[in-house]
């Protein structure tokens, strides 16, 4: 909520929509949104906080994105940077923190008491839940280090793996901000930050920097962004669907759904869901597994934020 208040109170100060979501996006950050968003969330296998963010001009095209980003806090500011800095698209790691430095950014750590405590946890835990798989020892019942299975060893694992799969209630564990903003121009922007999946492969990159799967704007139809299974989100690019929906004649809300149901098939267990605003200012959202999806929206009408809930679809 506070989000959305930040951003809507940049585009009633005649603010760009570029800088309502950078802002809008930062604030979560500041605020560690849910513990899913900025520094001292979301712990990897190795301890460490790292970034996800993007921001994308939809007049223009042109988007800057960073993953895996270390020891900078400010992930969507030097997403932004990225974009008006150089022609590249995507920065990842290390060399994203090289480039965050470069451009003024303060490098720190990412790790709190809180987010130490975490993996701590889930170190004595023997590292469960985990992201492996096809892996020994037996990912669901050791740490690493994990060295890939032979083909016989993997053969007699198959039956078995539905079975771990559906004990790991691991998709819970993340989530993401993701924003759409059209300022009294009429320009469109969107945007997303996150600090990824708790626990994931050091290294791991979700689809919240990815063009089309995190966040997608058109100038002449309108934006959307994901949050939910990132890993399987970026797989079907379901902003990029949802806006191409829109452009087809359909609402946001039902742009959204039909985005979602090219995932279902594949993915019956998938949780996630899309927001998605067209440039008439016509919003809607659509979510799948989780039962009912809430989300903010800030209009002239509304004259602030105001909180929406949608039921999640059926299969």
């Amino acid at each position: 909520m506070n989000a959305s208040k930040r951003a809507w109170s940049v585009l009633s100060d005649g603010g760009s929509c570029l800088d309502a979501v950078e802002q809008g996006c930062k604030q979560c950050e500041v605020e560690q949104c849910d513990g899913t968003v900025g520094y001292g969330g979301s712990p990897d296998e190795d301890g460490e906080t790292t970034l996800d963010a993007m921001i994308m001009d939809g007049t223009t095209h042109e988007v800057g994105s960073v993953g895996a980003l270390r020891r900078i806090k400010d992930a969507i500011s030097v997403a932004r940077a990225v974009m008006e800095h150089s022609e590249h698209t995507l920065l990842v790691g290390e060399l994203a923190t090289k480039f965050a430095v470069q451009m003024g950014f303060e490098e720190e750590s990412l790790t709190t008491e809180e987010s130490h405590q975490i993996w701590v946890d889930w170190k004595n835990n023997s590292c469960q839940p985990n992201y492996w798989k096809n892996v020994a020892p037996n990912h669901t019942e050791h740490c690493g280090p994990y060295r890939p299975l032979t083909s016989v060893q993997l053969s007699n694992e198959i039956d078995s793996d539905l079975s771990r799969r559906q004990r790991i209630d691991i998709h819970k564990s993340h989530d993401t901000i993701g924003m759409v903003a059209i300022d009294s121009s009429g320009q469109i922007a969107c945007g997303t930050s996150t600090n990824g999946q708790r626990f994931k492969i050091p290294g791991r990159v979700g689809d919240s920097p990815i063009v089309g799967a995190g966040a997608y704007c058109d100038k002449d139809v309108g934006g959307a962004a994901g949050t939910g299974d990132g890993d399987v989100m970026m797989r079907f690019v379901p902003s990029f669907h949802t806006v191409e929906g829109m452009r087809n004649g359909l609402t946001p809300s039902e742009a959204a759904a039909q985005a979602l149901r090219r995932i279902v098939p594949y993915y019956p267990d998938y949780e996630g869901a899309i927001i998605a605003v067209n440039i008439q200012g016509e919003y809607g959202a659509a979510c799948h597994g989780i039962g009912t999806f809430t989300y903010c929206v800030a209009t002239s009408e509304t004259g602030g934020s105001t909180n929406q809930t949608v039921q999640c679809i059926q299969p």
